[in-house]
């Protein structure tokens, strides 16, 4: 494989490269695609994180960044079928079910097969997928953590607020970066907080001018998604659907669940955690105040902090289930 350029640490990178998922799976070689991954750090905890719609392995910079430098962590990243460094399969739309069947195979790709072994971590279209992941292979995972999502339902049902749609319709047929990153900013973060100053730029720059630059290195390091798979992983968020009796199972089969949400979301709406918790009764909400659909980003130390304390508590929890 050609060597393909990385925005993480080369040295908490432990292994990268593609997943061969179709020739593991032996199906239709007409639709063969592989799952380009990273797996960073060296520690025994084991972190699957699984991004959203049309975005690459890159959005998670503040956490592999934090995580594998951390000694008790693995991390292990990877762009979703259709975007960055994973292959297009021709035939779309794509599915929150087989997108999740993806992940299944990357994590058996690379051994961690054991029980309550992963903690695993989806935000927006990555906790959906997160959620077809969880619902068939719960004993692996130790915890279950799942960010500016929603359970789905009808096609109908599934559209994001009229602000995200205008974006996302924007965002599909606008290709320079330069145009595309304001577009983004506004459709991701409060308008507010883009204005505050950042904290710790020793420029005093605003936190539009900080991510505007960010996005704009994250641009230049990953491959432009094809329309294709822009519009094959659309249709996996319009036809997802968990539905409350498998979402019950998911929350009682884990040690510990935890859900996440902005209070100002233009992509998801914020009633969808709402429902997930009436159904998921075991799970944690964490609510994060003045706080659009990037979480990860705008709060980045205050999610890190919130991982970090359910990793323990499903690490705990798990020996707990273990010794009885």
């Amino acid at each position: 494989m050609t060597e393909l350029r990385t925005l993480f640490d080369a040295e908490t990178c432990t292994r990268k490269g593609l997943c061969p998922v179709t020739e593991i799976r032996n199906k239709n070689p007409f639709e063969s695609h592989s799952l380009y991954y990273e797996q960073h750090g060296t520690g025994p905890e084991k972190i699957l994180f699984i991004m959203g719609m049309n975005s690459s392995l890159f959005a998670w910079l503040p956490q592999v960044k934090y995580f594998s430098r951390q000694p008790q962590y693995s991390v292990l990243v990877f762009d979703n079928r259709g975007v960055g460094n994973s292959s297009t399969p021709s035939r779309g739309p794509y599915t929150t079910s087989g997108m999740a069947e993806d992940a299944i195979v990357l994590l058996n790709y690379i051994g961690w097969t054991e029980p309550r072994s992963v903690h695993c971590v989806g935000l927006s279209l990555g906790g959906m997928i997160a959620q077809e992941l969880a619902a068939r292979i719960p004993e692996r995972l130790a915890s279950l953590s799942l960010g500016v999502t929603t359970p789905g339902g009808y096609i109908w049902t599934n559209f994001p607020p009229w602000k995200g749609l205008k974006a996302i319709i924007k965002l599909t047929f606008t290709r320079d970066p330069a145009d595309r990153i304001p577009i983004l900013l506004d459709l991701l973060y409060t308008s507010s907080w883009l204005e505050e100053k950042a904290l710790d730029d020793p420029q005093g720059r605003t936190n539009r001018q900080v991510e505007t630059e960010g996005y704009a290195r994250r641009f230049a390091f990953t491959r432009p998604q094809t329309l294709l798979g822009a519009l094959s992983q659309q249709g996996a968020g319009l036809t997802h659907h968990v539905s409350a009796d498998r979402l019950r199972q998911i929350s009682k089969s884990i040690p510990k669940v935890a859900l996440a949400t902005g209070d100002e979301d233009h992509l998801v709406y914020t009633h969808n955690t709402v429902y997930l918790k009436k159904q998921m009764v075991e799970a944690e909400v964490v609510e994060f105040k003045n706080t659009g659909h990037a979480i990860h980003y705008q709060r980045y130390r205050e999610f890190n902090a919130m991982l970090e304390r359910v990793f323990k508590e499903g690490r705990e929890r798990s020996l707990v289930e273990n010794s009885s």
